[in-house]
């Protein structure tokens, strides 16, 4: 029998995007003169405790000292959370809510206001473990508990050894009191989280590193949100493309490689490619770019690359013959929506077809030669799975067949091998 499992998870810049405290005292300090000196100093406080500069007892006294924050300024603060919780949390709501008795959260945070955006995604109140606020008769924050062990250095050690936990724990945050507790052995896997910030200090220190909660539940085989963290997709981009393009697949959360040519080292991982106007592609390396699933080419691709080869790959081409200045964001938009929705949108190679976002489902994208008979066989597959089909679309351009189909059921995986198997198939990939 397995050993029971934990999931040990820190709250500030993890579970949300932004630091609480930091944010508190936006709030508190809104109508306070000397605000922005006040808010540096509270930031460095964080940082430097983040990064096991300072001790986390000290930081926290610092910036409860500096907030000045009323009880009216919490109720503000919770709304704004609500708004910041990371993206690949949010996600993967259903995690939660199937896993409610093994998650804890546990931070140096305040229950006051992390209780309330936590307890949305069914995490138990007994589960959390943080500090608490002192307050005097005018809903001033005064003080906070200093008998709690998360207000003291070494605090979410203290608290583990309290709960002394029997079975396989693994921790996931940002910052040095995360890894202390791998440290200290009592969690088995330290996960790095980078979603929001990346402190080269904590993530030295890490099993691994975590670009999303997608990329957590994907090595520990648990169910997530999409079958495939996007951070494990490779952007290669290639020339001198703008920063504001790259900024948005960043953003999108890609995995991100810019050079000035195509590397020989990245034509077996690349699954997109961004090329700056006047870049080519030698067809050789084309063809051997067995993962590439979409080209963006910030320009006219005529005679840059062969469309034949990309047609017979499934290699869905954007590019801009009219050579827009927009499509400095332009074309990045309509990479990631392929990526991320399996639109076609304006493509110049595939049929062009948008498609709704996906909710509760997974979807499944088939490219095929162009024939008579495609989708009778693909239907028939679904139907030897007892797949329930919630929509399905399918369109065709020249040689080419995109059919799209969502699914609401948990799949099995022996219906890829039937799906890949149906005779003219070029491409077959699992969006979500």
């Amino acid at each position: 029998m397995d050993e029971q499992r934990f999931y040990i998870i820190d709250f500030d810049s993890t579970f949300t995007q932004v630091e609480a405290l930091d944010e508190l005292a936006r709030i508190s300090l809104k109508n306070n003169p000397g605000r922005e000196a006040i808010y540096k100093k509270i930031e460095d406080y964080t940082n430097l405790a983040m990064e096991g500069k300072l001790s986390f007892s000290e930081s926290l006294a610092q910036r409860v000292k500096l907030l000045e924050a009323t009880e009216e300024d919490l109720k503000k603060l919770i709304k704004h959370l609500k708004k910041k919780v990371s993206k690949s949390f949010s996600r993967n709501a259903a995690f939660f809510k199937k896993h409610a008795d093994e998650v804890l959260i546990v931070s140096g945070g305040f229950k006051e206001f992390i209780t309330p955006v936590v307890s949305q995604y069914h995490i138990k109140k007994e589960n959390i473990y943080a500090n608490t606020f002192i307050t005097n008769g005018d809903g001033k924050i005064i003080d906070y508990d200093h008998a709690n062990p998360l207000s003291e250095e070494g605090g979410k050690v203290k608290l583990l050894q309290n709960l002394n936990l029997k079975g396989n724990l693994y921790g996931i945050g940002d910052g040095y009191s995360d890894f202390q507790l791998r440290e200290s052995g009592l969690i088995k896997k330290f996960f790095a989280f980078t979603e929001n910030i990346a402190r080269e200090s904590i993530i030295s220190k890490a099993d691994h590193i975590t670009p999303s909660f997608d990329e957590f539940l994907y090595v520990n085989n648990l169910p997530r949100a999409i079958s495939y963290p996007k951070n494990r997709i490779l952007c290669l981009v290639i020339g001198n493309v703008p920063q504001e393009s790259i900024a948005l697949l960043k953003k999108d959360g890609f995995s991100i490689r810019h050079k000035t040519e195509f590397e020989e080292k990245y034509v077996k991982d690349v699954g997109m490619l961004i090329l700056a106007d006047g870049e080519r592609i030698e067809k050789e390396k084309l063809q051997r770019a067995a993962k590439l699933k979409t080209i963006g080419y910030l320009g006219n691709a005529r005679n840059k690359f062969s469309i034949e080869t990309c047609n017979n790959m499934g290699i869905v081409v954007f590019d801009d013959p009219k050579d827009n200045p927009r499509n400095v964001s332009f074309i990045p938009k309509r990479v990631i929506d392929f990526m991320n929705k399996g639109t076609t949108y304006l493509s110049s190679n595939f049929p062009s077809i948008q498609l709704p976002a996906l909710e509760k489902s997974h979807r499944l994208i088939h490219i095929h030669q162009n024939v008579p008979g495609i989708m009778a066989q693909i239907n028939t597959a679904f139907a030897k799975h007892d797949i329930n089909i919630v929509a399905q679309f399918l369109m065709t351009k020249d040689n080419i067949g995109y059919a799209i189909t969502d699914i609401n059921t948990q799949y099995d995986k022996t219906l890829f091998k039937s799906l890949k198997k149906i005779e003219h198939t070029i491409k077959f990939r699992v969006l979500y």
